[in-house]
């Protein structure tokens, strides 16, 4: 089933996992989505990795076996700097054989040896995929502080219209630790014009040196709240780790409270996240038993 059907209907909730890297076994990916999916989220994303990480071919496999298997509808990401058209056709093709309805279009992080040659932007990914009359429904990334290589605040929401136009169907944030960003990331865009259905993607924190990764590499602004859990968790690892489920758990209720278009957990493939966060949105009264 289509994404955007979905949240059209009903708040959604969802997962996110990424595919084994190196030598971890496939099967290990199978596992984590299997007890994923007996939390029944509308959907699984699973992420796709360009520029040699050795995980990207092992996207649309695991998409494919939620699809089939599990019986969850599945989102594969696709990321297009350094790809080309031919690239894209291929895999779009793959998903299509698949029986896999849902992409998530995205530029992908820049890194070298990996230069644009088709695709610029994902704004440029959305409108190829559209051009050529696939039936994929399409996500995109949104930004609730602004994207990290944007100069200004009005550059980004452009980036973000752009996207819309191009044919993206809904969006999905990149993390963010203080809802308050988010809520007026959503009254933003009303104003810039960006209307899509927003999904808000959350990613609790385990470790101090994850956050601080996360605050560089993200542009996720650290509040001083989250800084006093992780002094209170002190130096223990379960602790932090602890620390930064309820925190997550304690974001997500709020945002279930404040009519969310749907929630999506960067569950990192811990089976924990996903399980404390389901039990969290089931005593909010967001998911029902």
């Amino acid at each position: 089933m289509k994404i955007c059907d979905k949240l059209a209907a009903r708040q959604t909730f969802s997962f996110e996992i990424f595919p084994p890297k190196g030598e971890l076994p496939l099967e290990t990916a199978y596992a984590v989505a299997s007890e994923m999916a007996a939390d029944r989220p509308d959907w699984i994303s699973v992420t796709y990795s360009a520029g040699g990480s050795g995980n990207s071919a092992n996207t649309v496999p695991i998409a494919a076996s939620i699809e089939r298997d599990l019986g969850v509808t599945a989102l594969a990401h696709l990321t297009c700097l350094g790809s080309e058209r031919a690239d894209v056709d291929a895999y779009v093709a793959q998903l299509e054989a698949a029986g896999i309805d849902n992409v998530l279009a995205l530029r992908g992080d820049r890194a070298p040896g990996r230069e644009a040659r088709d695709f610029a932007h994902a704004s440029d990914l959305v409108a190829y995929l559209r051009e050529r009359g696939t039936d994929l429904c399409i996500g995109a990334a949104c930004y609730p502080e602004g994207h990290v290589e944007s100069p200004t605040e009005e550059e980004s929401f452009r980036a973000l219209y752009l996207k819309q136009e191009a044919g993206a169907d809904y969006l999905v944030s990149q993390l963010f630790f203080d809802n308050e960003d988010f809520y007026r990331f959503r009254e933003k865009c009303l104003r810039h014009r960006v209307r899509l259905p927003i999904v808000a993607g959350i990613m609790p924190f385990t470790s101090v040196k994850q956050i601080q990764r996360m605050a560089f590499t993200c542009g996720a602004s650290i509040p001083a709240k989250v800084v006093k859990r992780l002094v209170l968790a002190g130096d223990d690892p379960a602790d932090q780790a602890r620390a930064g489920i309820e925190y997550a758990c304690e974001q997500l209720a709020d945002l279930a409270a404040n009519g969310v278009d749907g929630l999506h957990v960067y569950s990192m493939n811990k089976l924990s996240v996903a399980h404390a966060a389901r039990e969290a949105l089931l005593a909010c009264g967001y998911l029902e038993a």
